[in-house]
Order: structure tokens, then sequence, then C-alpha cells
């Protein structure tokens, strides 16, 4: 299977986890993106979704599927989006799609965080992906530093020549090179680094279910 078959079977097992008649939480990214296709199919059993950035809104909109305004919503069942890394123990590196901030605060309100990816993915240890960290701009050269001074090597995230920018109008860092033996403990460091908005670690609030695309079908890991 190609890595965007395994990507559209783990899109379509994450289906059976969207509670009918609620609002849903939709990430951001390739395999994301599968999973909006497969949402829209359903969109007439859901109340409507939260997007973690303004790419994936469009996508959602033009299926149709009413996009809320998370300020409007209480509580939300499940968010599902990928992943650039994930271990057996639920812990996430986020921010390839430059939207981690928002990933964050989106899963922060729902109860359940349902991971889809391929099982490329899946790995021993987090560091090998380049962690993400977005950057008020102002503090670039300052948390360069600290980053580099915890190990790793921080770069910023270029495109065209320019600086990618989030959503937010905030730069991107990421860091190479760092092997991640504590996920939750490096995601506190980060964040109380002065001029982080926040880091790609979704550690301290991980994963509650991963569904992995593989050779030999979809494999469930629960946390």
């Amino acid at each position: 299977m190609t890595q965007d078959e395994l990507k559209q079977a783990v899109a379509q097992a994450a289906i059976q986890y969207v509670v009918e008649n609620e609002i849903v939480g939709v990430g951001t990214g390739s395999t994301a993106n599968f999973f909006i296709d497969e949402l829209a199919k359903i969109k007439h059993k859901i109340k409507g979704a939260v997007a973690s950035s303004e790419v994936t809104a469009a996508r959602l909109r033009g299926h149709g599927i009413e996009v809320f305004d998370l300020n409007d919503v209480t509580s939300m069942s499940v968010y599902i989006d990928g992943a650039d890394e994930i271990t057996e123990q639920g812990a996430v590196i986020k921010g390839g799609g430059a939207a981690l901030t928002r990933e964050k605060i989106v899963a922060s309100v729902a109860k359940q965080f349902i991971c889809i990816a391929d099982g490329s993915k899946l790995v021993n240890m987090l560091g090998k992906f380049p962690l993400p960290v977005e950057v008020i701009p102002m503090a670039r050269a300052v948390v360069i530093r600290k980053l580099n001074a915890i190990g790793g090597d921080a770069r910023l995230r270029v495109k065209d020549g320019v600086p990618v920018l989030t959503d937010n109008g905030n730069i991107i860092l990421d860091v190479h090179g760092l092997q991640i033996n504590n996920p939750a403990e490096l995601e506190a460091e980060i964040n109380n680094i002065v001029g982080v908005v926040t880091v790609g670690l979704f550690a301290r609030q991980g994963a509650n279910i991963c569904l992995l695309g593989t050779e030999d079908g979809v494999r469930i890991l629960q946390f």
C-alpha cells in the first residue's frame, strides 16, 4: 500500500469515533485532509466542526460542513488529527503544517484526541522529526539561543526564501538533533521559555487513541 492509501485507511477508520449530532475537532495536514473528505460523507449526521487552521476551515467549508468558532463551543467529544511522530505511549510531535498552537488549543477542549497516522510515524523515541516551536517574531534570536542550550539545533523555518508564518502571525523554529527521552518534561521546559507561544509536543496531554495504518490493516493503540 502507498502512504496515501494508508492515510486513507485510517481516515475511514476514524469515522467510527465521530459522535452524531455533535461538533468534531479537526486537525491540519495531509492525513487530516483525508479525514475531512471522509467526514463530508456523513456531514448530515454532525452539527459541524472546529478547525485547527484556516486551511482546514476552508476545506471543511468547501465540503459544506459548518465551521464553528472555538469560543462558541464548550465541549467536543473528539479531536481527530495526524502526527509527525508518535510513540507507543501516545506522546506526539506535531507542527509540520505550522498549526501546532491552534491544534493544541482545539485538542485541549475535546474529551478524546484520536491520532491518525501511517505506520512510518510510530517511533521508539521522539526527535528524528525536527521539533516545531511557535515563537513571537521579536524573540527569535533569544529563543534560538535557549533551545540550542538544551541540546538542539534550532533553525528558522523558511519557504521560498521567506519565514513561514503561522495563522497567528508568528514564526516557526524547527529544532533538529533532539533525542526526547522525557517528552512531558521537555514540553514544559520549552513552553516556559519567554517568547515561545507553544511547542509541538503533545505529551502532557497526548493522544488517547492512535489509528495506525499498516500493511496488515489499521492497528489501534490505546493510551
